[in-house]
């Protein structure tokens, strides 16, 4: 008997012993679990007002969220005495296994965080990336959602653009555009391509700075090519219809110009 009571006693001592710590340990999750919340929206709002992206706030209203609860958890299991260390030492061995396994959302996820970083576009940027041309609709952690010219919705591995050159059309709004003729070789050509000039800047939508220009390109058997550059503001025109508009009238222009008898020589 005196064994037995010997046993319960210390059983009771470390019972005794145990409930501060378990008291302490469930205190201190609970707070973690209180201030968790309150400081990822605290995060969200303050990274809002500074950058125009939402995959950014988000992302860091996550990860702020998840310190406060897993350091919270880790405090908490240190005071009832559990080897934290050798545990997470066992979760580093299999987060190796693990991150082998899952390479491509590793890398797609760090992609994204860095391209919310840097921000070399946000949503609505019009944009070339990864190969496609479009409107960006979303940008978070995996992938980068855009809205092709002809409708379709892409959805491109954020590893894809991040590896890959990106044209933000969005913030260079200044579109330039080519369109190449073919004149008929005469005395008065110089005169034939201010005349296409002069046209060129009665298109509406055609910028007046950087002002357009015509430039003879090559020379043929009776023929001279001249190419003429001009600059469309896309967000403030349609680039295809000031384009198409400026085709026309350089057409009617040559057609003028190749019906005026040349100049004598």
């Amino acid at each position: 008997m005196g064994n037995l009571d010997q046993i319960t006693h210390e059983m009771l001592l470390l019972v005794v012993q145990f409930i501060p710590k378990l008291i302490v340990a469930v205190l201190t999750f609970g707070a973690a679990l209180l201030l968790a919340n309150p400081a990822a929206k605290a995060v969200y709002r303050g990274l809002s007002q500074r950058v125009e992206t939402e995959g950014l706030p988000r992302l860091m209203a996550r990860i702020t969220r998840w310190t406060i609860i897993v350091g919270g958890c880790i405090v908490a299991l240190e005071q009832v005495d559990f080897n934290v260390t050798g545990f997470l030492a066992g979760l580093g061995v299999a987060g190796l296994t693990i991150g082998f396994a899952l390479q491509d959302i590793s890398r797609n996820f760090t992609a994204g965080v860095l391209l919310m970083f840097r921000q070399p576009f946000v949503v609505n940027d019009y944009v070339n990336a990864g190969g496609f041309s479009g409107t960006v609709l979303d940008i978070n952690t995996r992938d980068t959602v855009v809205k092709a010219d002809n409708g379709e919705l892409v959805i491109i591995p954020n590893i894809k653009i991040y590896e890959n050159p990106i044209t933000n059309y969005t913030r260079s709004p200044n579109r330039q555009r080519t369109i190449t003729l073919n004149l008929r070789s005469d005395p008065d050509i110089e005169a034939k391509m201010a005349l296409l000039r002069a046209e060129i800047q009665k298109v509406p939508g055609v910028l007046a700075e950087p002002q357009p220009t015509v430039w003879a390109e090559q020379s043929g058997h009776s023929t001279i090519t001249v190419t003429a550059r001009f600059w469309v503001n896309a967000q403030a025109a349609n680039l295809l219809e000031v384009h198409s508009a400026a085709v026309l009238a350089l057409n009617m222009a040559a057609q003028t110009a190749l019906a005026a008898p040349a100049a004598p020589g």
